[in-house]
């Protein structure tokens, strides 16, 4: 009934979106009993209302979300209906992708190991969810550890309006998750509440005695379109649903208790009246109740981070390379945080890493805190949610940034809005480690910038560092952050003696959205970050011109105000950077520029930056596509002779 409530709401014009669990009550509740919600976490998806309900979560609390009010504690209002999150039972915040949970719960899972709790972690997708790439890659790596992951498939045969013979190879849900070891399957009828009951209680045991994750497979039906901004009769047929309706989990199990004499008809019909009676004054309830704050509209996209920023209390007395201060700042970080994780793809020992940044680092602290990962950088991120946000702090390494695309749901969608959508109550604080940039004749594949793309991206913290003093306390800073931050490493600064620095020691943090002022000049400043930073010296090095050298080192938070402060003294500015020049940060920046300083300038602004054009491998190509220090000589004196 409160799925008929809502729709009647819907109609009434006091709603926007629905999407009902009508067909899939059985499984779900019969599932909500056999877990604990002191020590078991859970990812539904956005049909287990029943399920959550089943956990604690109250009619009051569903409406209050599908009305999106201030006190829905799934998000505050933030996010659609049937998103659901609850804290205090131990939902995880839902986004609407559908299959990123199921890596999140597998990180979950193994943060429970880690902490030997006997919890156990409940995730769940419809059939059509199973086509999605991060189911198979969860079910890998679950099974692979052995983690005690419930994954339940609730099939109604319909992903929309697409059949399952559509949707999966065979037909078969439970056929396809047969060659993963220590996975135990289930294939059940989802209708019957007794035998999902008896499935669900076996695999939580089994689970929670370390015997490794489950599938269980509920076949069931969907009596109402896929939402309310559906019409299934435009793809199911009228017998189809007449079918539909006979399996009714309901109603099969009112015939049950009243063959089984455990209640009469009268029994039932009196819990139906007092149900809608309860139902339709929550409603009412539920309506009366406050809306969110247009004030907190722009509230909790980022924590502020509370730990001191720190000057170092002494230098090495040699210069240190960037590859081996990024190094020694793991190194400290993992003394500091006995939570704190390193995994990816080949960091762990003999290779540590592709580029040996991790070197020896899982020999010191062994590959319980260092490890290699398999290669799917969909399970690196997603995993990585699912730890940070049971407490962990993963930092982890995407080995490319060429390669970081297919884990761009998970960080798009997932880890930049959790503390967001959650209204506050979950977070992920992660690291994620990223070698990017050309110059290594590294071609279309190993050479790419990834900068602007990222900067797009409201709750995640961007850096850039150019010097190995400045990559050593800005990733000290991001391993302690309470955000998540994507950590930009130059490959071609890795080793590189003009990046090399007198190294601080283990006490320097250094504060996110402050610039650094390289060089004073007066005629005219260079807006710069990464590898570009040595690039606009070397072009600037025999010029008869005075130029002030502005490095951003994080790209969100932004330094504005140094760079205002340089252009009020030059008047003139040109921003230099490797990303290709359209849409990248350097269009952003002239923005700011132009809405903040225009009067100030005696010169348009320029931007120096690659061609749009993918990497080429031969020098002569490459040449004609990265910058080179003439491109920025060459946009310095036009800027002053303008």
């Amino acid at each position: 009934y409160l799925d008929e409530k809502q729709l009647i709401l819907l109609k009434q014009g006091k709603g926007f979106f629905h999407i009902g669990s009508s067909g899939h009550e059985a499984c779900e509740t019969a599932a909500s009993l056999v877990f604990n919600t002191k020590v078991d976490y859970f990812y539904p998806y956005y049909r287990d209302q029943a399920f959550c309900m089943g956990l604690g979560m109250t009619p009051k609390e569903i409406l209050l979300s599908f009305l999106a009010k201030k006190d829905d504690p799934n998000s505050g209002g933030r996010q659609m209906p049937q998103h659901f999150g609850h804290k205090d039972l131990g939902i995880v915040s839902q986004s609407s992708p559908t299959g990123t949970q199921f890596l999140q719960a597998v990180g979950a899972g193994f943060s429970i190991m880690r902490d030997k709790t006997k919890g156990v972690v409940y995730v769940s997708s419809g059939e059509g969810t199973t086509s999605q790439g991060d189911f198979h890659e969860a079910l890998n790596w679950a099974s692979r550890e052995k983690a005690p992951v419930i994954f339940h498939i609730e099939d109604n045969g319909y992903a929309i309006s697409v059949p399952l013979h559509d949707q999966v190879s065979g037909g078969s849900v439970y056929d396809i998750s047969s060659g993963y070891k220590n996975l135990s399957r289930y294939l059940i009828d989802g209708t019957d509440f007794f035998e999902s009951y008896i499935a669900f209680k076996k695999a939580v045991e089994d689970a929670r005695k370390g015997k490794g994750p489950s599938i269980i497979v509920s076949k069931v039906v969907r009596l109402l379109p896929h939402s309310s901004s559906d019409d299934h009769n435009k793809y199911r047929s009228k017998e189809d649903l007449e079918v539909d309706l006979e399996q009714d989990p309901l109603i099969k199990f009112e015939k049950f208790i009243v063959k089984n004499n455990i209640l009469s008809i009268k029994a039932i019909d009196n819990i139906k009246s007092k149900i809608v009676e309860e139902i339709d004054s929550y409603a009412e309830w539920a309506l009366d109740q406050e809306d969110p704050s247009s004030k907190n509209a722009l509230k909790d996209i980022c924590s502020k981070d509370e730990f001191e920023y720190r000057d170092p209390s002494y230098l090495s007395n040699e210069k240190i390379v960037m590859v081996d201060q990024i190094n020694h700042a793991l190194d400290e970080e993992l003394r500091y945080n006995d939570k704190m994780l390193i995994y990816g793809q080949d960091v762990a020992d003999g290779k540590g890493g592709v580029f040996t940044v991790t070197r020896g680092l899982s020999t010191k602290y062994g590959e319980a805190r260092v490890f290699n990962s398999p290669l799917a950088e969909s399970s690196i991120i997603g995993t990585a949610v699912g730890l940070a946000t049971l407490g962990y702090k993963p930092v982890v390494e995407i080995q490319f940034g060429d390669y970081i695309w297919t884990s761009m749901m998970q960080i798009r969608n997932e880890v930049t809005t959790l503390r967001y959508r959650s209204n506050n109550a979950w977070a992920c604080p992660m690291v994620i480690r990223v070698p990017v940039g050309g110059y290594i004749h590294g071609s279309l594949c190993h050479s790419q910038s990834i900068d602007g793309y990222f900067t797009h991206m409201p709750g995640l913290i961007v850096c850039y560092p150019s010097t190995a003093e400045d990559a050593k306390g800005l990733l000290k800073s991001a391993c302690r952050s309470k955000n998540p931050v994507l950590f930009l490493e130059h490959k071609g600064l890795y080793r590189q003696r003009y990046a090399a620095s007198f190294e601080p020691d283990d006490n320097y943090l250094l504060p996110f959205g402050k610039a650094r002022l390289v060089q004073e000049g007066q005629d005219i400043t260079v807006v710069t970050w990464g590898a570009m930073v040595q690039k606009t010296k070397n072009a600037c090095s025999d010029l008869d011109v005075s130029v002030e050298i502005v490095d951003i080192r994080t790209l969100f938070p932004l330094d504005l105000n140094l760079i205002l402060e340089s252009i009020k003294k030059t008047n003139r500015v040109i921003v230099v950077h490797e990303d290709n020049i359209t849409n990248g940060f350097g269009a952003e920046i002239v923005s700011l520029i132009n809405e903040n300083s225009f009067e100030m300038l005696d010169a348009p602004v320029i931007r120096v930056a690659s061609k749009d054009s993918p990497i080429p491998y031969a020098n002569v190509l490459e040449d004609q596509v990265l910058v080179q220090t003439d491109w920025i000589k060459d946009a310095v004196q036009k800027t002053i002779n303008y």
